[in-house]
């Protein structure tokens, strides 16, 4: 009886779980996509701490104005810029990616803890969608990209432990993650835009 790479070790020890070459590009490039949106987020914050005058490229109108987003209170949710978050844990994820790249294989410890992370961040995500669409009452483009990053990252992170038995789940589940994934996020997604809008509908219209 022939067992598979990707479910487990070479060796004796405890069971480690890889993943495909494109799972790892996945994670590389929503990583950087993420970091790129929080690092221009944390310089143009800094900027607007220096000079209240100064105006961020992303405000285009007065809905999309990243620099109301920086002056709310929910921008500095734990007390620090939202954005420094970000710099920590895209990072983090891009290392995973590039980990996985170079023939890296965890232990399912660490899958859970990835999955726990990139909960986190859609969770957190969804509140500041929330807080952005009908409390601030603006769009950050430069959040827009950190939040599509996320879902991406969450919805592929949490299908892929599916698939490889790190979360459990009936048959039916892993069989339709082998083929339909991407339905996930792409309807997350779309959900989202449709908000957006709606929200704004007769500024869009007009």
């Amino acid at each position: 009886m022939t067992t598979s790479a990707a479910d487990d070790d070479v060796t004796s020890g405890p069971r480690t779980i890889g993943a495909s070459r494109a799972f790892a590009w996945m994670l590389a490039v929503t990583g950087a996509a993420g970091l790129l949106a929080a690092w221009v987020i944390t310089i143009d914050k800094f900027k607007l701490l220096e000079d209240p005058s100064f105006t961020p490229g992303c405000s285009l109108n007065p809905v999309v104005s990243c620099g109301n987003i920086m002056e709310s209170e929910q921008a500095s949710a734990f007390g620090f810029p939202n954005p420094m978050i970000g710099l920590v844990a895209y990072s983090v994820v891009i290392a995973i990616g590039v980990g996985l790249l170079a023939g890296a294989r965890y232990r399912r410890w660490y899958w859970l803890g990835l999955n726990a992370g990139t909960l986190f961040g859609v969770g957190f995500c969804t509140w500041l969608m929330q807080q952005s669409l009908y409390e601030i009452n603006a769009l950050c483009l430069w959040c827009c990209l950190a939040w599509v990053a996320t879902i991406v990252m969450f919805w592929y992170v949490t299908s892929h432990n599916v698939r490889h038995g790190v979360l459990p789940a009936p048959g039916w589940l892993r069989r339709f993650l082998d083929e339909f994934t991407w339905i996930l996020p792409v309807l997350h997604i779309g959900i989202i835009g449709m908000l957006i809008l709606t929200r704004w509908w007769d500024f869009w219209t007009s």
